[in-house]
């Protein structure tokens, strides 16, 4: 009677389950929902993210080239990445489609040397890193930690590897993995996006030339439309753009251009500065000396207006950029070797905003120091500081190139941490407020405007920082890389700094948020890993296998007992 009665009641268990089971497929059908244990919500997308993956009307399909034989550190990269596009499938079904390809994988070095050449000219991200073998070798190894993503026959290559030289391995990688969503979803979004936005640089002040900004210009095409711009007294001149970039004007600014300039502030117009407020001639250092002069752009007034000033003098920091001195002759021939220069800092960005976070040295030239002023309704945000070891000098001031070979005093370089980049949001008062719009443009029609809606604008007391070196050669004038030093081979942050700056100001869809994501870097003790590598290699292989044979014995004992009876 009792095997009766306990089949009946195993019997029911057994449908009962079945029922369950039933109902939780039937319910994880028809309801969607995940849930993310981690503690700084690795795998959840942000909402901004998730509507743009469902708004998808074709096929997005990204080519990611971070594959095959790699450190362990680019295979965990690559796996944040796998995870992180499986998460966008989840949201954007079929629309979302991907595949991992090793540019590395044929065996002929031509066709390899052929691949590797193509990706480098559709723009996709490339770095040489030192492996090591079992022998204790050592060799350098090309691997590609970008992507490529299409849609609609169009495609834009996007960087995954974030390499700040001030930090370690560790470090970037783990930056990297913060910023991949952000990276990602960027791409297309700017793939993706119909409206396409109009960032216009301003000309007429002798500002930077088209071959000096030719690299910046050709990075946001990708993203934007971008056009030059001349006022002309046009009050509407600055309308159609989104953003308008002011790049190292060396003329004095008439109180016509600065009106329209001000009156687009008022009506919610983005502008970005830079601004030389001392000039250098570096080209004639080459002759072993140069002077640098206050510039009189006639523009201190708006700025200090909207809130800032910048200051006529320049920034010294011990933090700096190398120039090749000469250090006599060998053979006959000149020994050149790099010695620090002072006038050259290298900034490193704040990182608790989205605009400079995981950001790259920034490398400034003959850059000046930026106050601020209280102006109610503006909130102010250094972006680029430099380092705690900074002086200032004022101009006008000869600056000579034998400069590199004195001592530097420490002691000297007291006034740390100097403002050169600021961004400024609120709303901004008129430089014109207290004046009549007629006396200044004349026109029936213009309404002089007195305070901006909320809005935002970004100075620079730098005018080199969007500049890219020209180089003449036999072929004709050549583009260097925006801040590519030509004699450390290093690419500093300079592109990546005012792309992320024009991100911000235009963006609308609330992306840029996404550069604020943190991981939690949890390395181990390589410490303890080598003292104790023999006790956690018992804990984790020996351990486990003592407590499962340990329980076999035990759950056999008690069924025994239990039965016996």
């Amino acid at each position: 009677m009792k095997k009766k009665e306990l089949k009946r009641q195993h019997v029911i268990q057994l449908i009962l389950s079945l029922i369950i089971l039933i109902l939780a497929v039937f319910i994880s059908s028809k309801v969607f929902f995940r849930i993310d244990l981690t503690s700084e919500k690795r795998f959840t997308l942000s909402s901004e993210t998730k509507t743009i993956l469902k708004d998808l009307d074709d096929v997005v399909y990204v080519k990611v080239y971070l594959d095959g034989d790699l450190p362990v550190g680019f295979k965990k990269l690559r796996n944040v990445i796998r995870e992180t596009l499986d998460e966008f499938r989840v949201y954007g079904k079929s629309n979302v489609q991907y595949e991992f390809i090793n540019p590395s994988e044929s065996s002929d070095i031509k066709v390899r040397r052929n691949i590797y050449s193509d990706l480098v000219n559709k723009g996709v991200q490339v770095t040489n890193i030192q492996s090591h073998d079992k022998e204790g070798g050592e060799s350098e190894k090309i691997i590609f930690p970008g992507a490529l993503i299409s849609y609609k026959g169009n495609e834009l290559p996007v960087a995954l590897l974030k390499n700040n030289v001030t930090l370690s391995a560790e470090e970037n990688l783990n930056n990297s993995m913060q910023t991949v969503e952000y990276s990602l979803i960027k791409g297309i979004y700017d793939l993706t996006n119909k409206n396409i936005l109009k960032i216009g640089f301003l000309e007429g002040q002798g500002e930077l030339s088209n071959m000096q900004i030719a690299d910046i210009d050709r990075e946001l095409s990708n993203y934007y439309r971008v056009e030059p711009v001349v006022i002309n007294k046009n009050l509407k001149a600055l309308d159609p753009y989104k953003v308008i970039v002011i790049a190292k004007p060396t003329k004095s600014f008439d109180e016509t251009d600065k009106f329209v300039i001000d009156q687009y502030v008022m009506n919610g117009g983005k502008v970005m500065w830079f601004v030389d407020e001392v000039n250098v001639n570096a080209d004639s250092l080459t002759n072993g000396s140069t002077i640098g002069f206050i510039n009189d752009l006639g523009i201190d007034d708006q700025l200090f207006t909207y809130g800032v000033r910048i200051n006529p003098n320049l920034v010294q920091d011990i933090q700096c950029n190398q120039l090749p001195v000469s250090a006599g002759n060998v053979g006959g021939q000149t020994r050149w070797v790099p010695a620090p220069w002072l006038y050259y800092p290298l900034i490193s960005p704040l990182v608790d905003h989205p605009i400079t976070r995981n950001l790259n040295l920034v490398w400034a030239k003959f850059a000046s120091q930026i106050d601020t002023l209280a102006v109610p309704g503006i909130r102010k945000i250094p972006l680029l500081k430099t380092s705690t070891f900074t002086r200032l000098v004022k101009a006008p001031l000869f600056i000579r190139l034998s400069e590199v070979k004195e001592g530097i005093n420490r002691s000297e370089f007291n006034k740390p941490n100097q403002t050169i980049s600021i961004l400024l949001e609120g709303r901004f008062p008129s430089l014109f407020r207290n004046r009549q719009a007629k006396d200044i443009l004349p026109g029936d029609d213009i309404v002089l405007k007195k305070l901006s809606v909320p809005t935002k604008m970004i100075v620079v007391a730098d005018g080199d920082l969007i500049a890219n070196d020209v180089r003449i050669s036999a072929k004709g004038p050549m583009i260097t890389p925006l801040g590519f030093d030509k004699y450390s081979r290093q690419t500093f942050g300079n592109k990546e700094f005012i792309v992320n700056c024009i991100d911000y100001l235009t963006d609308e869809s609330g992306l840029m948020a996404l550069r604020a994501k943190e991981f939690k870097l949890r390395i181990l003790d390589k410490a303890r890993i080598r003292d104790e590598r023999f006790k956690w290699q018992m804990i984790n292989t020996v351990l486990p296998v003592f407590i499962v044979i340990a329980f076999g014995f035990y759950y056999n004992a008690s069924r025994k007992k239990k039965y016996a009876k």
